[in-house]
């Protein structure tokens, strides 16, 4: 049966990506066919489509994740009618991803879907939302509470950011969101942002390596600079969790955080993380996170929409979740 989806190709004529039709016989090897409902546009995704250094074999479905039914199955775990999630494994990136009506993957790469949640929520939750989720058990895992001071997000406004801004004041954390658009102010402090920082303050490079104790963790998904100044005004023993790259992949500091504060800094890891981890994010996830919250930071587009979207994520001006509805 034939599918529609985005597909990357690269050949003597030029490398280009745009919406083709296929059938079940061009996908990739795996163990379990799903009925994709749902997928998302992510910055990867938004790397993948530019060519930024993303694909790694053509030609290739993009889409680091999605959400939908098992049509077949010889896994163990999985038969034909579980809802699943799938998110990283390098889905997108080496192997066929979610940006299609149809994925075949490896079994051991699938969550099953907890119970509370839909797949379009489950897909707007996606690799950004499930990434935010283990930002936020490192904190916890390092004993960070609300009562141990504020937490920053930087990058509040992007996906990652979004979902953070929302559990963690849901989980009574006092949240302070830096983002670089003035304009969104209101949409974070409506997810649950107490103070709005402008990332001007952060971003730029600072010849103190220590600075006044302002919070007592931070979830950071900007780097470089921007982390360097979230970990030099981390109180002492605080922790601070790293997942993005948006302003760079060097760390141009000191150590003096971690030897005169005893600042840890935990980096997250969203493509191999380990089954059980991924269990343990998804259902606190649907136990912790404001659905209602969730629905007002998400867009929806569908398939044809993708690569327009994914220019603007790399440009910066996309705010909170876009889910694709693969089917529309």
């Amino acid at each position: 049966m034939s599918f529609r989806a985005i597909r990357i190709v690269s050949d003597e004529a030029g490398r280009r990506a745009g919406t083709v039709t296929l059938d079940e016989n061009d996908l990739h090897e795996g163990d379990v066919t799903v009925a994709v409902d749902y997928s998302t546009v992510n910055y990867k995704d938004g790397l993948a489509l530019a060519d930024k250094g993303i694909v790694r074999s053509y030609p290739l479905v993009p889409g680091i994740d999605f959400a939908g039914t098992v049509e077949s199955s010889t896994h163990a775990r999985f038969a034909p009618g579980d809802k699943v999630v799938l998110n990283g494994y390098g889905v997108g990136e080496s192997h066929d991803g979610g940006l299609a009506q149809k994925a075949r993957v490896s079994g051991d790469w699938l969550v099953p879907l907890p119970a509370g949640l839909t797949t379009r929520q489950a897909a707007a939750i996606g690799t950004a939302g499930y990434t935010a989720m283990l930002s936020v058990l490192a904190l916890e895992d390092a004993g960070v509470t609300p009562e141990s001071g504020g937490i920053l997000v930087t990058g509040a406004a992007g996906g990652v950011g979004s979902v953070a801004v929302a559990l963690l004041a849901q989980l009574g954390h006092r949240v302070l969101a830096s983002t670089g658009r003035p304009e969104t102010a209101d949409y974070l402090r409506a997810l649950g942002a107490a103070e709005i920082i402008d990332r001007t303050t952060l971003s730029e490079p600072s010849r103190r390596p220590l600075a006044s104790e302002r919070w007592a963790g931070a979830v950071d998904t900007v780097g470089s600079h921007t982390l360097v100044n979230a970990l030099a005004a981390t109180r002492y023993g605080g922790t601070v969790t790293t997942c993005g790259l948006a302003q760079g992949v060097e760390l141009p500091g000191t150590v003096l955080p971690f030897i005169l504060r005893g600042v840890t800094l935990a980096g997250i890891d969203s493509v191999h993380a380990p089954m059980e981890r991924r269990i343990r994010a998804y259902d606190r996830l649907a136990r912790d996170l404001d659905l209602e919250k969730l629905e007002s930071m998400t867009t929806v587009v569908g398939l044809d929409e993708v690569p327009a979207v994914a220019d603007r994520i790399l440009a910066g001006q996309v705010r909170g979740r876009t889910v694709v509805d693969v089917n529309a």
